[in-house]
């Protein structure tokens, strides 16, 4: 399992900047073709990677609803060809792959078949409702099909993930006791109740002193404003809704250079804050 040195050592700064695909094949948002996909995609990448992210994660963000499990294969297609563009583009960058809304086998293969050196599970252990129903933890199928593939690919897992609720309420000590002792993730995500809502600093202290070795990460509503207290107990932030900016040509989103240089400066001072201490 990764170690905090780990991820720091991989993701350096410690931001991972979101890449939300347009909607893939088969998704009722589809257009018809994969340019605009690719060109969306490969636009954010080059804003996040100008901005100085630490690393990339991709997801099919504009896929709703999402499938509660295994998705389509023309998904699993449509996500390895643009990852795989972001990769050719960017050969160094690190990145990570999470396939809504808790495909896990399908991003640990599409990692291995970019080299993508994450994966992100919504649900690893235990069981949520969520709005695709109730959603049970895979994490003893996950871990053997990791060693199967044998691909160094970790596995950063959300504790209480957004859009949804625990189906039994325990404390969140157990939780996430039970996901990195158990569940074996190599990380631990704390986010909010929905995507850019802010995660609860009282929870993420709360991880940080049941698991004081494993890698924490914030996981939503993180903004250049409000991220400094987190990092004195968080290792990255995943950030993507607070990078975004109207795109006057398409009228959907698209990732700004400039607000990504103000997140990555704000993460930047506040760690250099924290190691003062």
């Amino acid at each position: 399992m990764w170690t905090r040195s780990h991820l720091h050592d991989l993701i350096a700064p410690a931001v991972v900047g979101m890449i939300h695909l347009q909607p893939l094949p088969g998704s009722p948002g589809w257009s018809g073709g994969m340019n605009t996909v690719l060109e969306t995609a490969l636009g954010d990448a080059e804003a996040l990677v100008a901005g100085g992210v630490g690393a990339v994660m991709v997801e099919n963000y504009h896929d709703i609803p999402f499938y509660p499990g295994r998705v389509p294969a023309e998904t699993v297609a449509a996500m390895t060809v643009a990852i795989q563009a972001v990769r050719t583009a960017f050969p160094d960058l690190p990145l990570g792959v999470n396939v809504l809304r808790n495909d896990v086998e399908s991003a640990l293969g599409i990692a291995v078949a970019v080299g993508a050196r994450f994966v992100r599970v919504n649900v690893h252990t235990g069981a949520a409702v969520t709005d695709q129903g109730t959603i049970e933890g895979r994490a003893w199928h996950t871990l053997r099909r990791r060693r199967e593939l044998g691909g160094d690919v970790g596995i950063l897992a959300d504790v209480r993930v957004k859009h949804a609720r625990p189906l039994v309420d325990r404390p969140l000590a157990e939780e996430v006791r039970d996901l990195r002792l158990r569940g074996l993730a190599d990380g631990i995500i704390v986010s909010g109740a929905a995507t850019g809502e802010g995660t609860d600093l009282d929870e993420v202290v709360q991880v940080r002193e049941a698991l004081p070795g494993t890698p924490v990460l914030i996981g939503s509503g993180a903004t250049a404003a409000n991220v400094g207290p987190f990092m004195a107990h968080a290792d990255a932030v995943i950030v993507g809704s607070s990078l975004q900016e109207p795109d006057p040509v398409t009228g959907g989103k698209r990732v700004s250079r400039d607000r990504t240089v103000e997140f990555v400066e704000a993460v930047a001072e506040a760690t250099r804050k924290d190691a003062t201490r």
